[in-house]
């Protein structure tokens, strides 16, 4: 895989690179187990707003339920109310047969990328999941960073204005988690390191799927949006936070 060629175009996306003090710090052995928790459950997030938008926008009664019950025993095990359910089974369950059809192109594109967002980020899940069991790194619930909370709250409050804010909020959590794989990688033992670059492609193209949808939804041209949100951002990772998470700023 040509990862320079792969990064190029987030890294420009991106206003700012991940400043030194944190990879100092995620490169610390220490704070593996922190970092690959966070990192499990940043998956199951990623799903979930993939989710949240299909039901909204686009899902009928029928295909909402469905996706609900995809993500469901992800859910309980995160949050500690079921047992640790088979991952590799539920995971074949998920695919496009349920999902509504529609006319629309944007609806199409919609369901196309989400729910082959959806199927990524929880492979992902128990991908991390099987290495922290792997290393014998015990699943702990933790608390959520600042990160996501930081850019939703800019979101404006009328449709599609809100639509669209959030459909670039998750282009930049996508090209953050991908910047970060690679700038971490390096420091990684060779498994780890494996594993994260091999993560690269398909968050690369998540981040340009958000940004589709976001444009084809727009009147008009969202790069003053994107840009609004490229300076949330940039504060978010750029400054003290007091929370060390795989998308935290400077560490205090």
């Amino acid at each position: 895989m040509d990862y320079p060629q792969l990064l190029a175009p987030i890294l420009d996306f991106l206003p700012c690179p991940t400043p030194a003090a944190w990879i100092d710090e995620a490169r610390n052995p220490a704070r593996l187990p922190l970092l690959l928790t966070d990192h499990m459950v940043c998956e199951l997030k990623a799903a979930q707003t993939a989710m949240l938008l299909v039901r909204k926008y686009i899902a009928d009664k029928q295909s909402a339920e469905a996706l609900l019950e995809w993500l469901k025993p992800y859910e309980a095990f995160t949050f500690r109310e079921g047992p640790e359910p088979d991952f590799v089974a539920l995971h074949k369950l998920i695919g496009k047969s349920v999902m509504p059809k529609t006319d629309d192109p944007w609806g199409r594109q919609l369901i196309d990328s989400m729910v082959l967002l959806i199927k990524e980020e929880l492979h992902h899940f128990w991908q991390v999941r099987e290495i922290m069991l792997a290393r014998d790194i015990p699943y702990v619930k933790i608390t959520a960073s600042r990160y996501a909370k930081g850019m939703l709250k800019e979101v404006r409050t009328h449709e599609p204005l809100t639509l669209i804010d959030k459909l670039i909020c998750g282009a930049y959590i996508e090209a953050r988690s991908c910047e970060r794989f690679a700038a971490l990688a390096p420091y990684l033992d060779a498994d780890l390191q494996k594993f994260y670059l091999s993560l690269l492609r398909s968050e690369a193209r998540h981040y340009q799927d958000y940004l589709m949808l976001a444009q084809q939804v727009a009147q008009e041209d969202i790069s003053p949006r994107v840009k609004f949100f490229g300076e949330v951002e940039a504060l978010l990772i750029t400054t003290p936070d007091a929370e060390f998470r795989f998308h935290s700023g400077v560490p205090v």
